[in-house]
């Protein structure tokens, strides 16, 4: 691999995170916006995964999500959505 094709694998990877900051921050705004208008928790939660998955399903179709959602289970149990846990 060239030198070149690796800074640019590198900027590729770096600008996504920074696209993935942002969309958190902004989600983290819209949530405790939310709270503080009295909207449940729980209720935003379901509400924000229906729209995660609405969207990955029109980006990736069905069958992906479906393959995705399948390790779930063992990345929850691992603690990786635990925020004290958090990974980010």
């Amino acid at each position: 691999m060239s030198a070149t094709s690796q800074t640019s694998e590198q900027d590729t990877f770096q600008q996504d995170q920074d696209q993935k900051r942002a969309a958190l921050s902004y989600l983290n705004e819209a949530w405790a916006e939310a709270l503080h208008d009295g909207v449940d928790g729980d209720c935003l939660a379901q509400a924000s995964l229906f729209t995660a998955f609405a969207e990955l399903v029109t980006t990736y179709g069905e069958d992906a999500v479906a393959k995705f959602v399948e390790g779930l289970p063992g990345r929850v149990r691992n603690g990786e959505f635990s925020i004290a846990l958090a990974r980010q």
